[in-house]
């Protein structure tokens, strides 16, 4: 057995640190960028965010080919989805006010490598998204004057035929994408200026669609003759909702930015409320217009609304849509330019990312090499991919991460605070800070309080304090979370592809839906028996575990909607960011060094179930553990 425990030892050792949890500091507000950020900026950042090109493009696309006029109903139903994790986010931005979103959340509660996981795809998804904005900018540009810039690229500069990608050298959009990051590397004042101008201008073009186009509007294309409010029924609701989701896919900018906000306990949740409820608004509203202008089967995909317009005769409104769009992705780029150098530093700054990249320029006080670096690298991918292949990719890393933050607010919700000291029923060691909190405590208490947070609710004691009551606090959650993702992921996999793919019987894909459907509640009602922490003063996210876990379902259902080449894409990219983790972050991580760090030694005062008082050295852990051993055996009796 003593030769088994020593060769399991480089194992568990190896767990502990790819599982190890980031210590905050504990002045949260501290840091080395500039908090100047006002709910006002961080709102438009939000709205900057969501209210892209999706809303010049992806309205008129799914309601011609998915949905209908019931597009107004798919958009309601992927903003609720959408509300979910933007609870999510809010709450951990308010709590966490640190740079890095998705990553530091994850970091904070479920681990390094997870957490590095996470923070290394949306890496690439804020690349992608920006390379693909550019792209489309540019392409929107381009039709503008009659594709006058594609041809002159073609004719005199270079072309090229290789699968994925482009036909040709984009050099507007690298363009584009150079001076964006040259401006944003001037502080985060001049970036959330810039977001302002072009926001407004995107906000008064689309008041003057809805007004203008409640004008136009014809009540008779909704009706029978044209195909009715829902022509493809349910099926067709709920798939359009799936492609409306990523329409709100951008509000976690607002969480990224937390750390240079004045007051992110208020600002961020505010901000997040808003901008996501605007954006759901204008999505909701300009889909009714577009329905009610002309009929939906006879959308043009590529550029609905400056159809529409034009097919009512006001040919000059889409002009005024053209500048509205430009607008509006501009906004899209400059958000995606202004998160991905926060969490590459974030990242380098914990150690697991290259430490280049941690340097904050004393001027500007923003990342000015990430900016730099990752803009270049935007461009460039802008410069010779294809459209399309940068968006096929898109998505994937954004749910995963979606889903790990659900996840970790319900991990932290139910975790005991490890400031504080256990307080312990008779028989146990109580342990307190000096003699005179012994002298105040010394009595036996006679009367049960509340439990601590992560354990076992008190009326739930005489019928599961047998079978959970001996469990650590927060170890029956934590396990429950992860039981509450695999059958996530077991539930979704029976739906997607149990009759088609996988040919299963229908007593088994009956039987199976209700074994994961059941494992799927259990461990919801596992976690809610169980106490949670309630004294916070940020905001919470309401109605947990059943929120979050709800977002959990939804954005598993919808990474399972994916082709098998994004899998493949993904799994690459995985491979590649373990190797880098590997290779220099498990080894430069700040929580590594700080565990090699002498430790400090604390005096303390333990209660033997006797009554008698032990005076104790601890030596105390970076975590807030501490390791007890008896330094003067002076005992006293009472």
């Amino acid at each position: 057995m003593a030769t088994c425990s020593r060769g399991c030892a480089p194992a568990v050792r190896l767990c502990q640190k790819l599982n190890r949890l980031k210590t905050l500091d504990d002045d949260m507000m501290a840091t080395s960028l500039k908090r100047c950020l006002s709910t006002l900026d961080l709102t438009l950042l939000g709205v900057g965010g969501m209210v892209g090109s999706g809303l010049y493009v992806l309205t008129g696309t799914v309601a011609k080919d998915m949905v209908g006029p019931a597009v107004i109903i798919s958009f309601l139903f992927a903003g609720i989805a959408s509300l979910l994790a933007a609870f999510c986010y809010a709450e951990f931005g308010a709590r966490i006010p640190k740079t890095g979103s998705a990553y530091m959340f994850t970091y904070v509660s479920v681990g390094e490598v997870w957490a590095f996981l996470i923070g290394w795809n949306v890496i690439l998804e804020n690349m992608i998204g920006g390379a693909a904005v550019a792209r489309a900018w540019s392409g929107y540009l381009d039709s503008i004057f009659n594709h006058a810039i594609q041809n002159f690229t073609e004719t005199h500069i270079m072309q090229w035929n290789i699968p994925f990608l482009a036909h040709y050298p984009d050099l507007l959009a690298a363009g584009i994408l150079v001076v964006a990051s040259f401006f944003i590397s001037f502080g985060v004042q001049v970036s959330s200026y810039l977001n302002h101008i072009f926001s407004t201008i995107s906000m008064g073009v689309i008041i003057f669609i809805l007004v203008f186009g409640f004008v136009l509007a014809e009540p008779a294309n909704w009706s029978q003759k044209e195909g009715g409010f829902a022509p493809f029924g349910l099926s067709g609701i709920l798939a359009g909702s799936a492609t409306c989701f990523y329409a709100f896919v951008g509000f976690d900018v607002i969480a990224s930015s937390s750390e240079e906000a004045k007051n992110p306990q208020k600002a961020v949740p505010i901000a997040t409320a808003i901008s996501l409820g605007l954006a759901a608004t204008a999505y909701i509203l300009v889909s009714t217009v577009l329905t009610l202008m002309v009929p939906w089967h006879t959308l043009d995909p590529n550029s609905a609304l400056a159809d529409a317009f034009f097919r009512r005769g006001y040919s000059w409104a889409g002009v005024v849509v053209a500048v509205g769009s430009i607008c509006a992705m501009n906004t899209v780029l400059l958000c995606n330019l202004f998160s991905l150098p926060r969490i590459v530093y974030a990242m380098a700054e914990d150690g697991l990312f290259f430490s280049i990249f941690a340097r904050v320029n004393p001027v500007t006080k923003v990342p000015v090499n990430a900016i730099l670096v990752f803009g270049v690298l935007m461009a460039t991918m802008a410069l010779i991919f294809d459209l399309e292949a940068l968006v096929q990719f898109l998505s994937i890393g954004t749910l995963l991460a979606y889903t790990f933050v659900a996840a970790s607010v319900i991990v932290l919700r139910f975790q005991p605070d490890k400031s504080t000291s256990k307080s312990t029923d008779s028989g146990e060691l109580k342990q307190y800070e000096s003699f005179s909190d012994k002298l105040q405590l010394v009595e036996r208490q006679k009367t049960r309080e509340r439990r601590g947070v992560g354990q076992l609710k008190a009326c739930w004691e005489p019928y599961l304090g047998r079978l959970l009551g001996d469990c650590e606090p927060g170890e029956v959650v934590a396990f429950s979370v992860l039981t509450l993702i695999v059958s996530s992921v077991s539930l979704c996999v029976v739906l997607e592809f149990g009759t088609q793919q996988l040919h299963l019987p229908m007593w088994s894909f009956t039987m199976l839906l209700v074994i994961f459907s059941l494992a799927f509640v259990i461990s919801l009602a596992l976690i809610w028996i169980h106490e949670p922490q309630s004294d916070s003063k940020t905001f919470q996210v309401p109605l947990v575990p059943l929120s979050p876990g709800a977002s959990i379902l939804i954005n598993v259902f919808l990474m399972m909607k994916l082709s098998y080449l994004t899998w493949i894409r993904f799994t690459v990219w995985i491979a590649i960011g373990l190797l880098v983790y590997f290779g220099y972050g498990i080894w430069h991580s700040k929580e590594g060094r700080r565990e090699l760090q002498p430790k400090d030694m604390a005096a303390r005062y333990v209660v033997l179930p006797s009554g008698s008082l032990v005076e104790t050295v601890q030596s105390v852990q970076p975590d807030g553990q501490v390791e007890t051993s008896v330094s003067d055996p002076m005992t006293l009796f009472f």
